[in-house]
């Protein structure tokens, strides 16, 4: 049965494909353009952000970072553990005032007896309750040692003593457990007893374990599972969350002051008498420490709050603070999108919440997005842009370019239109990258027929395409001259610039593929460019502006082509080296008479050739204006004073009325 789709009217409601290939390259476009490094420009999009097709925001690392520290800043101002039992102690000091108070009635009521023995022996007796009662040390541990052998005046404060020293101890036991369980509250004897056997038989399987035996992992989910609810499926999983609780309580007890830490040991020392659960307890520490390492046994917190926090909010509040250090610190060292799809999203879900999670969800899809789109690839460990990857580049450089331009500066030229300046010449050809495609269906056929040998159904091949072949009304032939002095960098020149051939290129192939463009970089010396390395060419770190070698490459590069031939030039400085006849490299700043006089010699070989030179000058000074006003006095051609803003539309719309002032020029001819 035939699918069936159904379709609606868009209303702004429907989420469509909200982050694809081209709307990451417009958001690294400039990245890639300065750079040519896919690994770098990925990795600034996964610290700084970006925008999907939908506008939404795509949080980065960065954000991402400050909100896991603002987390952590909040958990760290929500409570004090170091006062834990400050209730405990607060009551302590009411049942010994209480029992203070008593003693004083007794006194006075054996002195109003007229009893002088009982008066005595009531004065002796205070005397004695009130010494061993000043006598009682500070902190809680000790205090509670002492009144348990104190033998009270007041039976009110000592059955309130005695109460306080149960619910203590049921404090303490609790303390213990709510390290292993996370169900282990308001516990009856029967629990007690009950998370007894539990830790034992708990033991008994991680030993197993390490012998190599059977641990019985579901016989003991099947006894005491109902101390797990996070339901752990394997043991693998249950040893981990363990490890994670108990990591997490001694990282609290290494989060107190020594002074705190030797009093909390010493009052669990006292209540918890029971030397079994003690040492299974310790046991447990012990085998879950060995599996775990890594857990951050060692780590501690600066708890800096006002309001006692009760151990298991203590322990809560640890737990999800080691799990923020770890997410800090994986991704502090993430060094590429991919390596995020190693997050565990339902941890950054439940610390930082569910935009902080699909973000980086997003992210880490991002190298996998280009690759699928043929974009980028992967060789010897790195990305790298593919030719298809080049182009697209290309054509974000001169979609943004003309962007910027007003619709009628360009008589609505659109770029997208295919095969202009070309009419058909009743011959075919076979179809090669930048051709128009006037396809000759017969001679496709019989290629696919050829290469096939017969038989249906007929399977085409790229390589089978046959085009009618087409002779370009006019041809002009191009060299792109490209300053890569330090000081286009420095002056924040480059990535204009870089961006101009990138966008001049796609131009010249898409819409007109059978003229040429050369390109030539020079900075102390120049060098010839394949459109292939554009994406990694950069800047040169050294002193010199070489135009004379530049021209010298450029003249001989069009002197292998046909049609109207020029130079576009784009430099922020005048000549300051030039190669001198021993083939050595000359630099003076300022220039001298030599470099200025070699390079203007070169100009007019190129005026002879009947190449025209025009120049775009960035950040022009009164000394590059003069040699510029020289070098077009000389070739007749152009020069233009920009800026990095308006670079680009100034090369463009120049290259395009070339274009028409060539056209036009050929059909009067014609006519």
């Amino acid at each position: 049965m035939a699918a069936r789709f159904r379709y609606s009217r868009w209303d702004g409601t429907q989420q469509g494909f909200e982050l694809d290939a081209d709307s990451l390259i417009k958001e690294v476009a400039d990245e890639l353009i300065h750079h040519g490094d896919p690994n770098a420009a990925l990795r600034r999009i996964m610290q700084q952000g970006l925008r999907d097709r939908n506008g939404r925001e795509i949080e980065g690392l960065r954000d991402t970072l400050r909100k896991l520290r603002e987390r952590r800043k909040e958990l760290l101002e929500s409570g004090n553990i170091g006062s834990e039992f400050e209730g405990v102690a607060q009551e302590l000091n009411d049942i010994v005032d209480e029992e203070r108070l008593a003693i004083d009635d007794a006194e006075r009521k054996a002195g109003d007896s007229g009893d002088e023995r009982r008066a005595a022996v009531a004065r002796d007796a205070a005397a004695d309750r009130r010494l061993r009662l000043d006598m009682l040390p500070d902190d809680l541990a000790r205090k509670v040692e002492e009144l348990r052998h104190y033998d009270f005046q007041s039976a009110d404060a000592q059955r309130r003593f005695e109460q306080l020293v149960d619910r203590l101890k049921q404090q303490v036991v609790q303390r213990q457990f709510e390290q292993v369980s996370s169900a282990a509250k308001n516990m009856t004897p029967a629990d007690i007893a009950r998370m007894k056997d539990m830790m034992a038989a708990l033991n008994e399987m991680i030993e197993r374990k390490e012998r190599g035996e059977d641990p019985q992992f579901e016989q003991f989910m099947e006894n005491f599972g109902d101390f797990f609810p996070e339901n752990p499926q394997t043991l693998e999983e249950l040893l981990e969350q363990l490890a994670r609780r108990m990591a997490a309580a001694q990282a609290l007890l290494n989060s107190m002051s020594p002074e705190q830490r030797a009093e909390l040991q010493e009052l669990m020392a006292q209540m918890l008498d029971d030397a079994d659960l003690q040492w299974q307890m310790d046991r447990l520490s012990n085998n879950l420490r060995g599996a775990y390492p890594g857990m951050g046994w060692d780590s501690e917190q600066q708890f800096s709050g006002d309001q006692p926090m009760p151990f298991g909010e203590a322990l809560q509040r640890i737990q999800e603070l080691n799990d923020l250090d770890a997410l800090e610190q994986f991704l502090q060292n993430a060094s590429s999108p991919a390596a995020l799809q190693e997050v565990d999203m339902d941890a950054v879900r439940r610390l930082l919440g569910d935009v902080s999670a699909e973000s980086l969800d997003r992210l880490s899809r991002l190298t996998e997005t280009l690759r699928e789109a043929g974009l980028i690839d992967q060789k010897e460990g790195r990305l790298e842009l593919t030719p298809r990857g080049l182009r697209s580049i290309g054509k974000e450089a001169l979609r943004d370019l003309f962007g910027r331009l007003e619709r009628d500066a360009l008589g609505q030229h659109r770029i997208e239109r295919i095969g202009s300046g070309h009419e058909r010449a009743h011959e075919t050809k076979a179809y090669e990258y930048g051709d128009p495609f006037h396809l000759d269906l017969q001679g496709t056929l019989r290629n696919t027929l050829r290469r096939q040998g017969g038989g249906l159904p007929l399977r085409l091949h790229p390589d089978d395409f046959e085009i009618d072949q087409t002779e370009q009304m006019t041809r002009s032939s191009t060299v792109l001259m490209v300053d890569l002095s330090l000081s286009m960098p420095m002056r924040d020149n480059f990535l204009p610039a870089k961006k101009v051939a990138m966008a001049l290129h796609s131009l010249i192939s898409s819409q007109f593929p059978r003229d040429y463009l050369g390109l030539v970089g020079f900075s102390e010396t120049a060098r010839e460019l394949r459109a292939e390395q554009l994406p990694e060419v950069s800047w040169d770190f050294v002193y010199g502006t070489n135009m004379q070698h530049g021209f010298t490459l450029a003249r001989r590069m069009l002197a292998r082509q046909s049609g109207t031939k020029q130079i576009i030039m784009i430099t922020d400085g005048e000549p300051t080296a030039h190669i001198q006849d021993d083939g050595e490299v000359f630099f003076s700043y300022p220039p001298t008479y030599l470099t200025i006089e070699a390079t203007l010699r070169e100009v007019l070989r190129c005026t002879r050739e009947d190449i025209r030179i025009n120049t775009f000058m960035l950040d022009a000074t009164g000394a590059l204006r003069g040699f510029v006003e020289q070098l077009t006095q000389i070739n007749k051609g152009r020069a233009f004073f920009t800026t990095p803003e308006t670079l680009g539309e100034y090369v463009l719309v120049d290259f395009l009325e070339h274009k028409r002032s060539l056209r036009r020029t050929g059909r009067r001819r014609a006519s």
